[in-house]
């Protein structure tokens, strides 16, 4: 996130929190998580970029909790909410039914790790924006870089007779309904540039984060922080996210909203 566009937030959002690399340690059981013998070497691989120790103790997950990891593609956060929440909590994995809808097959992934005895407190459910409740008050809700597919209806992710920007504030909603009072929802999403529109989201996948914040603010939220821990200055926000000179290095946001 460049320097003029945080300025703008801080602005705009008044005492709200800048987290910040000098966090203290995170806690063992978000340790021991990254370092369970049953990760995927796919995922192992991919710790160095996108610093799962800090982000989870960012996130203020815990033993016990009950979490939501909505769009989890392949499972990489899913895995690690599983072994921090313990057998005490659990995790659901939740995909919007348009995915399946459109591609059957979306699903085998996601159901072959919640069958795996080694991640015992996974449960898949498919659910429409409007509605992700999981019949239990959620501690916590987390999206990762699926947030401009919505917002952007791309390809799988729209839904007919409806705007992307209109299934996002139905989404934000839903998050909001499905959280316990205190409950947190973290949104992380490649940054593009300020003032951008669903045309940007659908074409570069890419979200102006003000976009987020003010689409979570309608809903109720409060943005209680944001991290730059993601962030990476020389992404002009001008490429597509997939573009060879940038896929993978993305400069990426991080916002932090909590239920009141």
């Amino acid at each position: 996130m460049n320097d003029c566009l945080r300025l703008a937030l801080f602005v705009l959002l008044g005492a709200t929190s800048l987290a910040h690399a000098d966090m203290p340690p995170p806690p063992a059981y978000i340790t021991a998580a990254i370092a369970d013998q049953a990760r995927p070497a796919t995922d192992t691989a991919s710790d160095q970029d996108r610093k799962p120790a800090e982000l989870l103790a960012f996130t203020g997950i815990k033993p016990g909790d009950k979490v939501a990891d909505f769009i989890p593609g392949g499972g990489y956060i899913t895995r690690l909410f599983s072994k921090v929440v313990g057998t005490s909590g659990h995790v659901y994995a939740i995909v919007p039914e348009s995915i399946p809808k459109a591609k059957p097959a979306a699903l085998d992934g996601i159901k072959a790790l919640a069958a795996d005895p080694a991640y015992g407190n996974i449960s898949v459910a498919v659910r429409p924006y409007q509605d992700i409740g999981v019949g239990e008050p959620l501690d916590l809700v987390w999206t990762s870089q699926n947030y401009h597919d919505i917002y952007g209806a791309v390809s799988v992710f729209a839904v007919s007779g409806t705007t992307g920007p209109e299934e996002t504030a139905k989404l934000d909603a839903a998050v909001f309904k499905a959280l316990k009072p205190g409950g947190v929802y973290i949104v992380t999403d490649h940054v593009a540039k300020a003032g951008s529109n669903e045309e940007d989201a659908n074409t570069l996948h890419r979200i102006d984060p003000a976009v987020v914040i003010a689409q979570a603010k309608a809903a109720g939220f409060v943005l209680e922080a944001q991290s730059a821990l993601l962030a990476n200055p020389q992404d002009g926000h001008d490429k597509i996210v997939f573009a060879p000179e940038i896929k993978g290095h993305t400069d990426k946001f991080i916002l932090k909203f909590r239920k009141p």
